[in-house]
C-alpha cells in the first residue's frame, strides 16, 4: 500500500507546482491584460489608443506629401471602428424570458446581423485601403506592404523569434 501511495503523493505535488507556475506566468492579451484565450471584453479606450499610436508610426514611416493627406484622412477615418460595435450585447434579461428554441433562434439572428454589419465594414475599409495605397509612391507602398505584414506586438525587437535561442 505504501509503495503505490508515495509515487502518487509525488505526481500530485509536481502536477500542482506546474499548474500554479503556469497560472502565475500566463500571458496577458495587450489590449485588456486578461490571459490569452479567456474570454473578455476589451477596453475601447486601450484599443483606440494603440490604434492612434500606430497609425502616427505609419505615417512618420511613409513621409507623406501634402497632396497625400486627403487619402491618409480618408484611410484613417476608414479604419476607425463603428461607435458602440465593441459594446453591442444580446439584452440577457430578454434572452432568459425565451424557451431555449427562440432563444437558440434570436441569438443566431444577432449572430447574423453582427456578421453583416462586420462584412460590410470589412468592405469599407478594404476600399478605402486600396484607394489610399494607390495615392502612395512605390516606395511608400513597399514601407506600406512590409508594416501591414507585421502582427502586432510579434518579434518586433523583443527577443527571439519562436524555436530560436538567444545569442549567448
Amino acid at each position: 500500500m505504501k509503495y503505490h501511495f508515495k509515487p502518487l503523493l509525488v505526481a500530485g505535488l509536481l502536477a500542482t507546482t506546474g499548474f500554479a507556475a503556469m497560472a502565475q506566468g500566463a500571458p496577458h492579451n495587450e489590449m485588456s491584460g486578461q490571459p490569452h484565450g479567456g474570454h473578455h471584453r476589451v477596453d475601447p479606450a486601450k484599443m483606440q489608443a494603440h490604434m492612434v499610436r500606430r497609425q502616427s508610426e505609419l505615417k512618420a514611416q511613409l513621409k507623406l506629401s501634402p497632396q497625400q493627406e486627403p487619402a491618409w484622412t480618408a484611410y484613417t477615418a476608414a479604419m476607425t471602428p463603428p461607435a458602440g460595435m465593441m459594446g453591442k450585447r444580446p439584452d440577457h434579461a430578454e434572452l432568459q424570458k425565451l424557451p431555449t428554441p427562440e432563444r437558440l433562434d434570436k441569438m443566431q439572428a444577432l449572430r447574423a446581423q453582427r456578421m453583416g454589419e462586420m462584412n460590410a465594414a470589412m468592405s469599407k475599409r478594404t476600399e478605402a485601403t486600396k484607394a489610399f495605397y494607390a495615392a502612395l509612391s512605390p516606395e511608400q507602398q513597399k514601407i506600406f506592404d512590409d508594416r501591414a505584414m507585421q502582427r502586432p506586438g510579434h518579434n518586433r525587437g523583443h527577443g527571439p523569434r519562436h524555436g530560436e535561442r538567444a545569442e549567448s
